[in-house]
């Protein structure tokens, strides 16, 4: 039986420069790419109409015509089909890209004994980030916990460095044999009826994301959140294109590599503790049927409405009205974070879970460079800022000016004042 190498895809569907797959394909033996739909992860999901599912069936659709019908599609448990495919095959090494949230550390963990034990090297590679690990640290070796200096260190790093980009899809370094991908409802799940943006950037949008990036109503951002949650864009291809361009923009990408250098460093978040452990001490009201009006967008806040009523329609949200939602949730209702973490992770296409915790520990007050406890969004103002002309809100609480529409949940200046003495209270201010 003739020697193969496995490369293994996860977050980083595309075959143009892949750290992993460029490794991969640059051996002799020839390249088995696969990929497998985890029963350990779709069978959380409650709905078995999600669009991240949706989405990802549609990228491995391009990725197999992109390698000519070469790419193995499984369905299962990770560990079984490896067990599976080391007995069926020839294997010298197994290749892929590295992971940073606590299921697929394990889970890599455990592939790599059993690859150990069949003598097979596991090897990983870093491609879903551009600086990982300790690679930025402060000059006394520290991991940083405030993004300003993090970003400078990181923007200092890139300047001494080339970006590599990997040559991975000049190869036709993979095994002869082709295979089916099985369908969607094959797998449990139906079409979601989502809409997925394209994986491309203007560099229009760019130069002019810094002025128009905080306007909702305006289509003023990539919305690559997606490609980038799952890797059909490279990381490395982003910052190239936009060097020079956009500081603001660049900053974007640094935030989300912060986050995963937070993630490594500080391993109890993985836990759903906050950042901040003393945050822990929080006394929250946790009301169910305030929490449902908020997750249904019917709090009487327009621009939180609108913000709700698209996450749950389109599983996008805003950014900047990603922020006011988040703050509504935990100091004007004075529901746990947690709870909107969950809801965000079951609803929003880019779910990754680094980024998520550190939003709402953000707006929380308890994360690492967080917004501090004593500020709370006033949604009116907010709204002033950012929709004063109201198309934002128009677009998704059509019945604004209608007796339909319901009477704010909470007065602002007293919902202030509470959340305000809970926080003194569990921090002992």
């Amino acid at each position: 039986m003739k020697k193969v190498s496995i490369f293994w895809f996860r977050r980083d569907l595309r075959i143009e420069d892949n750290a992993g797959l460029f490794q991969a394909l640059s051996e002799k033996d020839p390249v088995l790419p696969l990929f497998i739909f985890d029963t350990n992860i779709l069978d959380r999901l409650p709905s078995k109409k999600d669009g991240r599912v949706e989405f990802i069936h549609q990228s491995i659709t391009q990725l197999n015509k992109a390698i000519g019908g070469h790419l193995c599609v499984k369905y299962g448990n990770p560990i079984d089909i490896f067990k599976e495919l080391l007995n069926e095959w020839d294997v010298a090494r197994i290749y892929t890209n590295h992971d940073y949230e606590r299921y697929g550390l394990d889970r890599d963990a455990t592939i790599s004994s059993l690859a150990k034990e069949k003598r097979v090297e596991f090897k990983t590679f870093k491609d879903q980030v551009v600086f990982e690990k300790d690679e930025v640290l402060s000059g006394a070796g520290t991991p940083y916990t405030v993004f300003t200096p993090y970003s400078r260190k990181w923007k200092a790093l890139l300047a001494g460095i080339v970006l590599p980009n990997y040559p991975s899809s000049t190869s036709t370094n993979y095994i002869s044999e082709t295979f089916s991908i099985p369908s969607l409802t094959d797998i449990g799940f139906q079409p979601s009826g989502l809409h997925f943006p394209q994986a491309i950037v203007a560099d229009e949008l760019i130069k002019s994301y810094a002025q128009d990036r905080d306007f909702p109503a305006k289509p003023g951002t990539s919305r690559l959140s997606v490609h980038l949650r799952f890797g059909t864009v490279s990381i490395r291809s982003l910052v190239r294109q936009v060097l020079g361009k956009s500081e603001v923009w660049l900053n974007e990408l640094i935030w989300r590599d912060f986050y995963f250098n937070i993630l490594h460093h500080f391993p109890h978040i993985s836990d759903r503790h906050s950042f901040r452990k003393e945050y822990d001490r929080m006394n929250w009201r946790n009301n169910e049927e305030e929490f449902k009006a908020w997750c249904e967008g019917k709090t009487g806040y327009p621009i939180v409405d609108a913000g709700m009523r698209e996450l749950n329609a389109t599983g996008f949200m805003h950014n900047r009205v990603r922020m006011i939602v988040a703050s509504f949730l935990v100091k004007h209702l004075l529901i746990d974070w947690r709870w909107g973490e969950a809801y965000f992770a079951e609803k929003l296409l880019d779910f990754d879970f680094a980024a998520n915790n550190g939003g709402w520990q953000w707006a929380a007050g308890s994360g690492c460079d967080a917004a501090p406890y004593f500020r709370v969004f006033n949604p009116t103002l907010q709204t002033q800022k950012f929709d004063q002309s109201l198309a934002y809100i128009k677009k998704w609480v059509p019945e604004l000016q209608e007796l339909t529409y319901p009477t704010p949940i909470v007065n602002h200046e007293f919902a202030r004042g509470r959340v305000l003495a809970a926080y003194k209270e569990a921090l002992g201010k």
